[in-house]
C-alpha cells in the first residue's frame, strides 16, 4: 500500500496566481493537511511561449536551505520546458512563513518517528512533488506524457521517492540525493539515527528511505553527484543506482561541490531531459568496468564522437566522504575506455566525455586489498 494517496494527488489540483511577471508566475496551491488543517504551498511556475505544439515539463525540488527558486524555473523555461519549483518549508517567495504552511524543513519534521506520518516532512514534500506534476499536466500547453523531475540534495531524495510512487513521471534526475541513509550519510543524520531505537530506525527506513521506493522506478534515471559528497556518499549512491528497474545513467565527478547552483549547473541534466522528453540526442552509455589483470576497461556507445576518457581512482579506504581521488587519462580504442590500474587502488570508475562536453561515468569498482 502506498504511503501517499496517489489517486487524490493525481487529480486536478486547485491553484491560483498571486503574481505574474513574464512567462513565470507565483502561485499557491492547495495541499495536504498538517496537524489536521489544510495547507497551501507556494511555487513559481513558468511556461515558454511556444505556439501550435505542447511543451515538455520539469518539476524542480529544492534541498536543505533552499526555497522555490525563480531562477531555476527561468532556466528550464529558457530550454523550452514548462517548469514548477515549490517551497517545501511552508514559506512564501520572501521566506516568510505562510499562515497555513506545512511542516518546517527541520530535523524534527524530517526524522522524528513520534510524529503522525501525515505531519512528517517527507510525506508533505513527496506529495507536493506529485501534486506539482499534476499541476503541470493540467496546463493545456504541456504534454502530460513528457514531464520529468529533478531535485538537489534533499530534493534529490524527494525525486527518488516521487519517481517510485508517481508512475506518470517520464524521467528523473536526482542530484546528490539517494537512499540507504542509515548506512552512511551526513554526520548529523547518522547521530540522529544512532539515537533512535531499532524499531524507530525500521519505522523511518520503511516509510522515508528512498531505497524502499527506487526498485519501483521504471522511468530512466540520471544520478548526478560527486565522489566526496558529505551527505550522500558514493557507497550509498552506488547501492541506490542498482535498484531501479529502468535504465540508470551516472554522472559522478571527482570533487563536485554540494549546493543548489553547483547542483543545477551540469549540462548533462538538460541533455538527459532533452533525450527523454524532447527527442534530443542521447547521452553516451558506458558499461560497468571489468578488471583484466592490471587493467580496467569499460565499453561504451555514443552517437557523438567521444573525445576524452579518464580513470578516476582512490587509494584510500577511509570513510567515502574523506577519500582523496585522482584522475588519469584512459585510452579510447574500439568502443572502450581502458587504463592501467595504479598500485594500491581501492576503488575506481571510468568516465568519458563526448564532443559536446557531455560526461557520463561507469559504476564504481571496489578492489580488495592485496594481502599477498
Amino acid at each position: 500500500m502506498s504511503n501517499w494517496d496517489i489517486e487524490a494527488l493525481s487529480a486536478a489540483a486547485k491553484y491560483w496566481a498571486i503574481d505574474e511577471d513574464g512567462p513565470v508566475r507565483a502561485i499557491l496551491f492547495e495541499h495536504a493537511d498538517f496537524h489536521g488543517e489544510p495547507t497551501e504551498v507556494f511555487a513559481y511556475m513558468g511556461v515558454p511561449r511556444v505556439e501550435n505544439r505542447p511543451v515538455p515539463g520539469m518539476v524542480c525540488v529544492h534541498g536543505g536551505g533552499g526555497r522555490a527558486f525563480r531562477q531555476w524555473v527561468e532556466m528550464w523555461v529558457g530550454r523550452g520546458y514548462a517548469a514548477i519549483a515549490m517551497d517545501l518549508s511552508g514559506r512564501d517567495g520572501n521566506a516568510n512563513r505562510l499562515p497555513n504552511g506545512g511542516p518546517e524543513m527541520d530535523h524534527e519534521a524530517m526524522f522524528s518517528t513520534s510524529l503522525a506520518w501525515q505531519d512528517m516532512w517527507t510525506h508533505h514534500a513527496v506529495a507536493a512533488a506529485v501534486r506539482a506534476n499534476s499541476i503541470l499536466r493540467g496546463l493545456p500547453s504541456v504534454d502530460s506524457a513528457r514531464i520529468g523531475i529533478t531535485g538537489i540534495s534533499w530534493g534529490g531524495y524527494v525525486a527518488c521517492i516521487a519517481a517510485g510512487v508517481d508512475g506518470r513521471l517520464a524521467c528523473a534526475v536526482p542530484v546528490y540525493g539517494c537512499g540507504f541513509l542509515q548506512r552512511n550519510s551526513a554526520e548529523d543524520w547518522m547521530k540522529l539515527f544512532a539515537a533512535m531505537t531499532p524499531e524507530e530506525r525500521r519505522t523511518w527506513h520503511d516509510a522515508c528511505d528512498p531505497s524502499v521506493y527506487l526498485a519501483s522506478v521504471t522511468a530512466p534515471m540520471l544520478f548526478v553527484s560527486g565522489t566526496n559528497d558529505f551527505a550522500y556518499p558514493l557507497d550509498i549512491l552506488e547501492m541506490s543506482c542498482a535498484l531501479p528497474a529502468g535504465r540508470v545513467t551516472r554522472c559522478v565527478r571527482v570533487g563536485m561541490q554540494h549546493g543548489h547552483e553547483p547542483g543545477w549547473a551540469p549540462l548533462e541534466i538538460g541533455a538527459f531531459a532533452d533525450q527523454h522528453l524532447a527527442d534530443g540526442p542521447p547521452l553516451p552509455v558506458i558499461e560497468p568496468p571489468t578488471r583484466e589483470g592490471g587493467r580496467v576497461r569499460s565499453r561504451f556507445t555514443s552517437t557523438r564522437p567521444v573525445r576524452k576518457g579518464n580513470l578516476n581512482y582512490t587509494r584510500s579506504r577511509e570513510r567515502w566522504q574523506e577519500r582523496e581521488w585522482h584522475m588519469s587519462p584512459a585510452r579510447l580504442k574500439g568502443g572502450a575506455a581502458e587504463a592501467i590500474l595504479p598500485e594500491g587502488v581501492a576503488a575506481c570508475f571510468l568516465s568519458i566525455e563526448d564532443d559536446l562536453g557531455r560526461y557520463v561515468s561507469s559504476p564504481c569498482l571496489e578492489i580488495e586489498r592485496d594481502v599477498s
